[in-house]
């Protein structure tokens, strides 16, 4: 069940439509279509000498989502339709934020049309919200999943307490020393991650592995030297996005933040996690224990 929506507009202010609560803000949300996993667009080579087609390519098309607000009485109507105009700029780009009983998910979207009927008796007003990326992404406290291989994981939170006065229970942090790690990946499709690597003495040719798929990266530190003037040092961080239209590889040195995408081997591959368990490993062929690596991922959801 769809609790609350909450609306960002492109100047970062944001509203809750309260589904429960509408009296808060005057808008009744009424509907919403085009939460669901959408409509895939699927390419058949039809053949002449045979019944049917065969199977070429499938893509997803953009995301249609239509929001009907109803203003309410209680609140001027003037006032809460154009506070709809305010959160529903049209061209502009927004937020939804979308929590249900289970989930929170976010989609980016273009305001196509805010189309109110002002002389209706019970106004209203539908919205139609373009989406370019038709998938829902985690947010919240799920929003992004961090994996750590070698460094210090922290665990203090707030609130705390110890439940003892004569042992310490309390943990500030872990210190995770692996090279080899399994990430559990339960999104609705596949995922790009970014892999930061930061290094605490010198280190050469670092190799990553997806040993579930045998796909391999590999950065060479001889091309990084020729480069920017010295392999991998202390206080280096290398960070390397495999996510679908932002792929990159930067180095980050001295304040400095350096393209470093030539540094890549040939054939090497773009990571993607795939739903279930994706086993990861990274060596180096010197300096290894020099090195902390950790994984981040978010989570892709067909519909809410």
């Amino acid at each position: 069940m769809i609790r609350l929506i909450t609306v960002t507009n492109y100047l970062g202010d944001s509203i809750e439509l309260d589904l429960a609560r509408p009296e808060k803000t005057g808008i009744v949300v009424e509907s919403i279509t085009g939460l669901g996993p959408g409509t895939a667009n699927i390419n058949i080579t039809e053949v002449s000498t045979n019944d049917g087609g065969l199977y070429n390519s499938s893509r997803l098309s953009r995301r249609n989502i239509v929001i009907t607000l109803r203003y309410l009485w209680k609140k001027s109507i003037e006032d809460a339709r154009q506070l709809s105009y305010k959160y529903f700029p049209i061209k502009k780009k927004l937020k939804l934020l979308i929590e249900t009983d289970n989930r929170k998910a976010e989609i980016e979207g273009y305001v196509e049309s805010n189309d109110p009927d002002i002389f209706s008796k019970d106004e209203r007003a539908d919205i139609s919200i373009i989406c370019p990326n038709p998938f829902f992404y985690s947010a919240g406290s799920d929003g992004n999943n961090t994996t750590i291989f070698f460094g210090i994981e922290p665990l203090f939170e707030f609130p705390f307490s110890n439940e003892s006065l004569t042992e310490c229970l309390l943990e500030t942090g872990a210190v995770q020393n692996q090279t080899e790690k399994l990430i559990t990946y339960d999104g609705d499709s596949e995922i790009g991650v970014t892999i930061t690597i930061h290094a605490v003495g010198e280190a050469s040719n670092i190799t990553i592995y997806n040993t579930g798929t045998r796909e391999i990266m590999r950065i060479d530190t001889d091309k990084l030297a020729k480069f920017t003037g010295s392999g991998i040092i202390a206080g280096d961080d290398i960070i390397i996005c495999t996510v679908k239209g932002k792929k990159s590889i930067t180095l980050q040195r001295a304040g400095k933040t350096t393209n470093i995408l030539n540094c890549l081997v040939k054939n090497a591959n773009w990571f993607q996690l795939a739903k279930g368990d994706n086993l990861f490993a990274y060596t180096a062929d010197s300096g290894a224990s020099n090195l902390q690596f950790k994984i981040e991922n978010r989570i892709i959801y067909e519909g809410v």
